[in-house]
C-alpha cells in the first residue's frame, strides 16, 4: 500500500457512503447506523445526542423523533444539523452536514407503525426531553396505553415524525499510522454534483 495516496475515491461520496455503511452493517457489534445529531438554537446554542438512520438515499439521511422534544424544538427554529458516524471497528468516520426538512405523514405513518408495538407506545406515552417526576409516571402511562389500545393499532402522535437531512457537505475519515490520517469533503456544486478535495488531518 502506498501510503501517499489518499484511499477516498474521488467521485460520488453516496457511493462511498454506501459501501462503507455497508461494511460497518458487517463489522459493528451494536448500531451500525447509530450517529450522532447536532442541532443549535437560532441563537448557535449548541446540543448533540445519537439518533438512527432510518432511510438513507439521493435525497438525504432520514432519522425520526418526537417533534416537541428539545432536538425538535431546536429543527423548527432552526433547521440545519450535522450527523457524525463513528464506526470504530473500521476506524471510520463520516461527516454530513445541511438543511433539514419534514417527511411527509404517510412517511412517518409507515415507519412508526414498521416498529415493534411497545416501541411504539413508548414514544406515545413519552413527552421526551420534559421534567419527570419518577420513572414509574411514565411506566404507568406506558400500562395505560397499552390497555386502552390492546391488540389494535397504536396511532401515532401527530408530534411524532420525521426529518431528512440534505447533504450538503459530506466528509470521510480514514485512520492512518501515527494519526496521518486520511481526509476528503466533497462539497455540493450548485448543479447538483460534486466537488472534493483533501483536509489535512
Amino acid at each position: 500500500m502506498n501510503d501517499a495516496v489518499s484511499e477516498i475515491p474521488t467521485s460520488d461520496p453516496l457511493a462511498t457512503f454506501g459501501a462503507w455503511f455497508a461494511e460497518a452493517r458487517e463489522s459493528e457489534p451494536n448500531d451500525s447506523n447509530a450517529m450522532a445529531l447536532a442541532t443549535a438554537t437560532p441563537g448557535g446554542l449548541p446540543s448533540v445526542r445519537m439518533v438512527l438512520l432510518k432511510e438513507w438515499g439521493p435525497e438525504g439521511f432520514t432519522f425520526y423523533t418526537n417533534a416537541e422534544s428539545r432536538k425538535g424544538d431546536e429543527i423548527r427554529a432552526n433547521p440545519h444539523a450535522a450527523l457524525l458516524f463513528h464506526w470504530k471497528s473500521l476506524r471510520r468516520q463520516v461527516r454530513i452536514e445541511g438543511p433539514l426538512s419534514e417527511v411527509l405523514p404517510a412517511q412517518a405513518d409507515a415507519y412508526f407503525h414498521s416498529r415493534p408495538s411497545v416501541s411504539q407506545i413508548g414514544s406515545a406515552a413519552s413527552d421526551q426531553s420534559r421534567p419527570l417526576d419518577d420513572r414509574a409516571t411514565y411506566l404507568s402511562r406506558v400500562e395505560q396505553l397499552q390497555a386502552q389500545v390492546g391488540d389494535g393499532e397504536v396511532p401515532r402522535p401527530s408530534h411524532w415524525t420525521g426529518f431528512t437531512l440534505d447533504p450538503q457537505h459530506i466528509e470521510f475519515w480514514l485512520d492512518r499510522p501515527n494519526r496521518l490520517h486520511d481526509r476528503r469533503l466533497f462539497t455540493r456544486t450548485p448543479d447538483g454534483g460534486w466537488e472534493s478535495g483533501l483536509l489535512y488531518p
